[in-house]
């Protein structure tokens, strides 16, 4: 006898799939040291024989197939993998109870504890009262559905596009810009994460900006500024006769604007601060972040341009030009003012550098102006009033027996593209004026997650060549089947607006979207798919992250606990890991070291040469931390801008571990031990 369908605990059927019980036998025999793709396969077909014995009913219950599993395992003489089998139930049961009880959540997607923490706290629905109204999977029920209905629009099947959108956020193939997890299907309807608002050198403006910034921050977008047309301090003003204040000043009333709209909202606001590196006020901007609590709101970037960047390498005279006038007000050795803005990153982490030049080679309407500015994390440059749609493949989910599966990566980059494509037309836009600027652009950034998962699981070192050659591989053949993709929209339903005056008009290739691929970070989304962030090597095996405002979560990687069980490495050991938070000097085989090396072990210049292979293929930019030991030293991040520029990067920021009083990612996991 066969099945269609299995009865999950919640009462919902879902297509019956041995596949899945071959899978989890995998799983416990691997957990006893005894990994055989062949033996489950085998062990799938004695449940399959025993089950019509057990199950009476029409459609099996999870639950009784479980059950079969355990009695299969038994009879054929593996007892030691029942337990583990029985066992991994044990905890799935505590981890679910744990998740209702902590939580108020009833997870019907197996997430992880954290994944369920972060969902609660930002993105599942509540009533009037503040009670949660929704599950994980009727949140992406809601959002498939939402983004699915512009299928009508164009005359396309929406119970397809639903069905298709659903399947690929369920499966955690794909998610979506949190923004779009939000407020998809919501009276909200905000769907962007990311805008760039424009700041010319008026208080109408500014004050324009800062009201048009609150609105985005309020509907859960970020926003990127340049401030360089502004004029510097001690200016005079004419209209006055008083003296300009400069940008920094501008800047820190926008970041207490930034922090009294957040405490209303899901998501914190964040912005990109950007002043040229010619600018009379740079000195103030390179160290505005030194001071602890400045600025919090912002991530800061100086732009500099190929000629400036060559004024650095042979130390020449650089002119600081007032940005009204043009006039020269000072005159500095360019090297000189690099040093100050490395010793400054190298304290605090800020600012990092963006490439003007590189940036605008690749922009794809450059008749609408240059790009000046990108959104907070620096993955999209955008031109004023733009804004972005993004969302990531999960590339932990595209391996299959230990190979990349680029068939599914392909379906996956297909149907990611159409949904985001769906998501512009779904947005209910803040300002009218990004209503207009995304429309006639239409773009997209689709990127990935989990590549350091990804990596493992074939069983390559993120710090090989190897690793730099499958980025490559893996990206182009994305940002290929993204192309295709975008060309099969724009048969159905036309070019973007302004492709008739965009790159691709003269490249003869009829595109929907004008960019189409951008890394992002992918902190929240990432979380929830409980996988590495977007290109990052693993920050560390356990650690303690700080979210939403102070919220701490533990985290152990679980690729990492699947290897320990099957080398069933002692308990002590596992202590060991838990609070050093890698494998550094700790008694493993040399295997799991190679796979699971953390981001401080990895030299920084691979870290750029792991962007730059990535940028190859990336149409807008690629968001990543170059991380570097609390040992580094400021001519270490000096070299590593210089080599960013020269790696055709169109933007860096570093990190030096332990440069500010609290940061983000923490290795180890003994202080949170210690608070439990």
């Amino acid at each position: 006898m066969s099945w269609e369908k299995v009865r999950k605990r919640n009462g919902e059927l879902e297509d019956f799939s041995p596949a899945k019980i071959t899978k989890a036998i995998y799983k416990a025999l691997a957990a006893c040291g005894k990994e055989s793709e062949e033996e489950a396969e085998k062990l799938t077909g004695e449940v399959l024989k025993l089950l019509p014995e057990r199950v009476k009913s029409s459609i099996p219950e999870v639950e009784e197939i479980q059950d079969t599993v355990e009695e299969v395992l038994m009879r054929e003489g593996f007892p030691e993998v029942a337990r583990a089998y029985i066992l991994y139930r044990e905890k799935r049961r505590e981890l679910r109870e744990a998740k209702q009880k902590l939580f108020g959540v009833k997870d019907d997607l197996k997430l992880s504890l954290n994944a369920v923490q972060v969902l609660q706290e930002r993105y599942l629905l509540r009533d009037e009262e503040g009670r949660i109204i929704e599950t994980p999977r009727k949140m992406m029920k809601r959002v498939a559905r939402a983004v699915a209905e512009v299928d009508a629009r164009y005359g396309k099947d929406v119970d397809k596009a639903y069905s298709e959108f659903y399947e690929m956020l369920t499966s955690l193939y794909f998610l979506p810009n949190s923004p779009t997890l939000m407020n998809a299907g919501t009276p909200l309807g905000q769907l962007s994460a990311c805008f760039v608002l424009p700041v010319e050198d008026s208080i109408e403006s500014i004050f324009d900006a800062l009201r048009e910034m609150a609105l985005i921050h309020k509907s859960g977008g970020g926003t990127g500024f340049t401030f360089t047309h502004l004029r510097p301090r001690g200016d005079r003003v004419s209209t006055t006769g008083g003296r300009a204040s400069g940008p920094v000043s501008f800047m820190r009333i926008f970041d207490t604007a930034t922090e009294v709209v957040k405490q209303g909202g899901k998501r914190r606001g964040a912005n990109m601060g950007i002043l040229r590196f010619n600018h009379p006020d740079i000195r103030e901007f390179i160290h505005a972040k030194e001071k602890t609590g400045f600025l919090e709101n912002f991530n800061l970037s100086v732009a500099i341009t190929d000629e400036e960047m060559e004024k650095v390498r042979k130390g020449e005279e650089l002119e600081l030009c007032n940005p009204k006038d043009g006039k020269v007000w000072e005159k500095i050795n360019a090297r000189e003012l690099f040093k100050m803005l490395a010793q400054s990153a190298w304290r605090s982490g800020e600012p990092g550098l963006i490439f003007l030049d590189e940036i605008n080679r690749h922009n794809p309407t450059p008749s609408q102006g240059i790009i000046e500015a990108t959104n907070p994390c620096g993955e999209v440059p955008l031109l004023p009033y733009e804004s972005c749609n993004l969302g990531s493949i999960n590339l932990a989910r595209m391996v299959e027996g230990g190979k990349i599966d680029y068939q599914r990566i392909k379906e996956t980059v297909k149907r990611a593209v159409h949904f985001l494509d769906n998501v512009i037309d779904a947005n209910r836009y803040p300002l009218p004026q990004v209503q207009k600027m995304v429309e006639g652009n239409r773009k997209i950034g689709l990127g990935v997650m989990g590549f350091a998962d990804m990596l493992a699981k074939i069983g390559v070192s993120y710090y090989s060549e190897e690793a730099l050659k499958i980025a490559e591989e893996v990206m182009n053949f994305i940002s290929l089947q993204a192309r295709c993709a975008s060309q099969e929209l724009a048969e159905e339903r036309g070019t973007f607006p302004n492709y008739p005056e965009s790159i691709w008009k003269d490249k003869n290739l009829p595109l929907r979207n004008a960019t189409l691929t951008s890394i992002a970070p992918t902190g929240s989304i990432s979380l929830i798919a409980s996988v590495s962030s977007g290109i990052e090597p693993f920050f560390a095996l356990a650690f303690r992250r700080y979210v939403l405002d102070n919220t701490e979560l533990l985290e152990v990687n679980p690729l990492l606990e699947e290897k320990l069980k099957s080398y069933q490495i002692p308990e002590e050991i596992w202590k060991v890991i838990l609070e050093k938070g890698n494998l550094e000097g700790v008694d493993v085989p040399e295997e799991l070291h190679r796979l699971f090396i953390t981001a401080l072990e990895i030299p920084p210049s691979f870290h750029i040469r792991m962007q730059a292979a990535f940028q190859k293929y990336v149409d807008n930019a690629v968001s990543k931390t170059i991380n570097l030991p609390e040992s580094a030293t400021p001519q270490d991040v000096e070299e590593a801008y210089l080599l960013a520029h020269e790696l055709k990067c169109k933007g860096i920021t570093v990190y030096r571990y332990g440069s500010r009083p609290q940061q983000v990612l923490y290795l180890g996991a003994e202080k949170y031990c210690e608070a439990c």
